[in-house]
């Protein structure tokens, strides 16, 4: 876990407290003296592939520096019902006030593995990769797209800062494709950027354009049939990263993959995904 993300993590965990605590947790306080220990372990309910468990331990370890936390399955790991992620002994009131975060936060990120690794499984044995998008939920990218990195995927851009990625409306404001890239390519010199240039294309004119230019570092094309990419990639012949977008499934992300595309976008990864079924299970010392 890199300063970066530790950062935006705690700045996280310190914001999604203040929304979940607010004054206090009276139900605990109320119940249970503040000096009571226990026992806690996270429980595994359904198949898949688990994400989240290092940001379980930041959690709690946030919560409470001496928390004793034993990780028993790592990340990215395949598993099935019954099984312990981890287990935890600490304060009682620490263990329940971080329950219910911890467990929004892995079973989102579990069922987003699980799905990614749904998809790199279907493409292997082809050179392609899948990518997520920006189609995530507001100030939870940071942890989804850890997830689809858990899952097996790769990270398209973050945001709006690290790619100039020219879409249909982009294209159709600017007056083409050529006028948007030219403005695009002058953008990143005037003001010294050193990040790629992609383009989206609807058709084969519009991917033709897109060759006639030396300032594109990668095409996407959105929503070609399979037969179509492969006619694409044949065309740009290895000048450009290629990418394919636009509806792909996992019924049809084969096709897609054996057409020679670098790269397919999968909005559903992070967009309409199941979480995936934990429970934290608690018991008294």
């Amino acid at each position: 876990m890199d300063r970066e993300f530790k950062e935006k993590l705690l700045q996280f965990v310190k914001e999604a407290f203040i929304e979940d605590v607010g004054n206090g947790d009276f139900t605990t306080l109320s119940t249970i003296d503040d000096s009571q220990l226990g026992e806690a372990q996270l429980l595994v309910k359904e198949e898949g592939i688990l994400a989240g468990v290092d940001i379980a331990e930041e959690i709690f370890h946030y919560l409470d520096p001496s928390i004793q936390f034993e990780k028993l399955i790592q990340d990215g790991t395949a598993v099935k019902y019954g099984e312990i992620a981890f287990r935890l002994k600490g304060k009682i009131h620490d263990i329940l006030k971080g329950e219910r975060l911890v467990l929004n936060i892995m079973q989102r990120m579990s069922g987003i593995a699980t799905e990614t690794s749904k998809y790199v499984q279907a493409i292997a044995g082809t050179n392609c990769k899948v990518l997520d998008t920006r189609k995530t939920t507001p100030l939870l990218r940071f942890l989804e797209k850890r997830a689809v990195v858990i899952g097996g995927g790769v990270n398209h851009r973050f945001g709006l800062y690290d790619m100039i990625l020219i879409k249909d409306n982009h294209v159709d404001y600017a007056g083409g494709i050529t006028q948007a890239v030219n403005g695009a390519f002058a953008y990143k010199k005037e003001n010294n950027l050193s990040i790629p240039i992609e383009v989206e294309v609807r058709n084969f004119e519009e991917l033709k354009e897109v060759l006639n230019l030396e300032k594109v570092d990668r095409v996407m094309f959105d929503n070609f049939s399979p037969d179509q990419v492969r006619e694409a990639v044949e065309l740009v012949a290895g000048r450009l990263v290629t990418e394919a977008s636009g509806g792909i499934t996992l019924n049809t992300i084969a096709a897609y993959a054996k057409a020679g595309v670098d790269y397919v976008s999968v909005g559903a990864l992070t967009h309409s995904v199941k979480s995936l079924d934990l429970s934290l299970k608690a018991k008294l010392i």
